[in-house]
C-alpha cells in the first residue's frame, strides 16, 4: 500500500498487517491446494499446517502491540477526514481487532484442526451417502459455533456474531423479515411457472468433452475481463474463487460430461467473484482493506455476472452462436431462443448449486433456518436429515431420498462453523439487481453491448464504482453509495416477475 503520510505508528502497523496478510495467504494457498490437487492421504498433515498458520496470524493480529499501534496511529491521523484511506484502514482494523481479541487463539486453533478433519471426512462421506460418519463431527461443529458466539456479550442470537463476520451490519433480527418477504413473493411465482418446460429436452444435456468445456469456460471468463496472467481455472468438487493478492485470484469449476451448464454457470459465477478481487485498488494490497466488502456484496457480483448478464436474452444472442461454433455437433442447429429458455428453466430441484435463478433463494432459506435451529438447540444434529427433507418438501415441493443430495451436499457446514454461511447468497441476489440497475442508469441500456459480446463497459463501471473500494466502506454504506438507496428486496422481486412473466406468460 502506498504510504500516504509520515506516521511512524501507522507505518509499523502497515508492516505488521502485511506480515499477517502473508500468513493468511499462505494458509489460503494450502486450502486451495487441499480442494484441487492435494492427495487424499495428505489431509492430516495439511490440517496441522493450516492450523499453525491460523494461530500465528491470529496471535500477531490480536497482540498487545497491535492494539498499541492502533491507538498511536489514531492519534497521528486525528486530523484526517473520514474518507481518507488511512482513516478507513484504521476504522476497519480497529473493528476487526475488537472483534478478534474476544476469541482465544487456542480456540481458533481447535476450530482449524476440527474443520480440516471434518472437510476431509466430508469428501469421503458425501459420495458414500454416509451421514452417520459425519454426525459426531457436525455435533462438535455446532458446539464450537456456540462457543464462538459465547465470547461476545450482549448478542440477541448465537448466530449474530457469525453473521457479522461475513455480513457486517446484518443480524438474525434483520434477516428474518427480509427472508420472509422474499419467500412470500417467490413461492407463488415459482408455483406459477415451475416445470412448464420440463417436457422439452435441454440442448445442454448431452455429451460435451470435459477438456473442451474447460477451454470454453476460460474463453467466456476472459470475455468478461478475467486476466489469465493474474489467475487460473482448476477443477473442484465445490467450485470457489480464492484470492492470494490483487494479482493472483484463482477460480475453480466442476464438469459434468453430460450437462454443459454445470461448468458454464459455475465458471461465470466464480468469474464474478474474481473480477471483484482483481478490481481492488492496488494501494490496498497487503492490508485488511484488500478484499470484498462482505459476503453478500461479493455474492452480488458472482450473481450479477452469472444471472443478470449470463442468463439474459442479450447475452445468449452472442453466446449462443459462440457455443454453437465451439460445439457444432451438439448445438449447431439449436436456436438462440431454445438456449435462452433452457438456461432459464424453472424446476423443483434438490441441489442448491444447480438451482435455477427463481428457486435458488428457497434453497438458501432452508439452510438459514436450519442453522438457526441447530444453534438455538431446537433441532438436534441427529434429526437434521429428516428436518431437511421436510423443509424441502414444504418450500420446494420435492424431497431428497438420500443424504448425499440432502444435508451432505454443501461444503459450508463441513469446512467452517455454522450460522453465518448462507445468508450472503440471498443478500447477493437482492443486491445484484440494485447494482445492475444503477449501472444501466449510468451507462444506458446494456443489451446491445451484451449481444455484441462487449462486457467491458459494465466491468469498468463496476471496477470504478464498487470493486476498487475493497473494504474501505462498510457494506451497507457502499451499497447506498453505488445504488443511491438502501438495500431493498422490491427491485429483485420486480425483476424476477418481469423476466419470468415474459418467459412463461405468468
Amino acid at each position: 500500500m502506498t504510504v500516504t503520510s509520515a506516521t511512524p505508528a501507522l507505518d509499523e502497523l502497515r508492516a505488521r498487517l502485511a506480515d499477517i496478510n502473508a500468513l493468511t495467504m499462505a494458509r489460503d494457498v494450502l486450502s486451495w491446494d487441499q480442494s484441487t490437487h492435494m492427495p487424499s492421504s495428505g489431509a492430516r498433515d495439511r490440517g496441522r499446517h493450516m492450523s499453525v498458520l491460523n494461530r500465528l496470524s491470529h496471535e500477531l493480529f490480536v497482540s498487545e502491540r497491535t492494539g498499541e499501534l492502533l491507538a498511536q496511529a489514531d492519534e497521528e491521523t486525528a486530523g484526517l477526514p473520514g474518507d481518507h484511506i488511512d482513516s478507513q484502514l484504521l476504522a476497519v482494523v480497529g473493528r476487526d481487532y475488537r472483534r478478534y481479541t474476544k476469541v482465544p487463539p487456542a480456540f481458533l486453533e481447535r476450530v482449524s484442526l476440527h474443520t480440516s478433519r471434518t472437510f476431509h471426512e466430508w469428501q469421503q462421506a458425501r459420495p458414500a451417502d454416509d451421514f452417520a460418519r459425519l454426525r459426531p463431527l457436525l455435533e462438535q461443529t455446532v458446539e464450537l459455533s456456540r462457543e464462538f458466539s459465547s465470547y461476545y456479550t450482549g448478542i440477541a442470537h448465537p448466530a449474530d456474531p457469525l453473521i457479522d463476520l461475513a455480513d457486517e451490519g446484518f443480524t438474525v433480527a434483520t434477516l428474518r423479515p427480509l427472508f420472509a418477504r422474499l419467500r412470500a413473493g417467490l413461492v407463488p411465482l415459482v408455483e406459477a411457472v415451475v416445470d412448464r418446460d420440463d417436457s422439452i429436452p435441454s440442448p445442454f444435456q448431452q455429451f460435451f468433452a470435459p477438456d473442451a468445456q474447460l477451454e470454453v469456460g476460460l474463453e467466456l471468463a476472459q470475455r468478461f475481463g478475467y486476466d489469465l496472467s493474474r489467475g487460473r481455472l482448476d477443477l473442484a468438487a465445490h467450485p470457489f474463487a480464492t484470492s492470494f493478492g490483487v494479482d493472483d485470484v484463482r477460480i475453480t469449476t466442476r464438469v459434468d460430461p453430460h450437462d454443459l451448464t454445470q461448468s458454464l454457470f459455475s465458471t461465470l459465477h466464480e468469474t464474478g467473484h474474481a473480477l471483484y478481487e482483481l478490481g481492488v485498488d492496488p494501494r490496498l494490497s497487503g492490508t485488511s482493506l484488500a478484499q470484498g466488502a462482505s459476503s453478500g456484496v461479493h455474492e452480488s457480483q458472482s450473481r450479477l455476472w452469472e444471472n443478470l448478464v449470463g442468463r439474459s436474452r442479450a447475452y445468449w444472442e452472442w453466446a449462443g452462436p459462440f457455443l454453437a461454433q465451439r460445439f457444432p455437433d451438439q448445438l449447431g442447429g439449436v436456436s438462440v431462443d431454445a438456449m435462452y429458455r433452457a438456461v432459464n428453466r424453472v424446476k423443483r430441484s434438490l441441489i442448491r448449486t444447480d438451482a435455477d435463478e427463481l428457486t435458488y433463494n428457497l434453497h438458501v432459506i432452508v439452510r438459514f433456518e436450519l442453522a438457526l435451529e441447530l444453534l438455538e438447540g431446537s433441532l438436534a444434529v441427529v434429526d437434521l436429515p429428516d428436518a431437511w427433507r421436510d423443509r424441502y418438501q414444504s418450500y420446494l415441493g420435492v424431497a431428497p431420498t438420500d443424504d448425499r443430495d440432502g444435508v451432505l451436499q454443501d461444503i459450508h457446514w463441513f469446512a467452517g462453523m455454522i450460522g453465518g454461511s448462507f445468508q450472503g447468497y440471498t443478500i447477493g441476489n437482492v443486491l445484484s439487481v440494485q447494482i445492475f440497475e444503477a449501472a444501466e442508469r449510468a451507462l444506458g441500456p446494456l443489451d446491445a453491448r451484451f449481444a455484441a459480446g462487449d462486457f467491458g463497459d459494465l466491468e469498468r463501471w463496476l471496477r470504478t464504482e464498487l470493486y476498487r473500494y475493497g473494504r474501505r466502506l462498510e457494506p451497507l454504506d457502499l451499497v447506498e453509495r453505488v445504488t443511491g438507496s438502501a438495500m431493498t428486496v422490491e427491485p429483485y422481486l420486480a425483476y424476477l416477475r418481469r423476466k419470468y412473466g415474459e418467459l412463461h406468460g405468468a
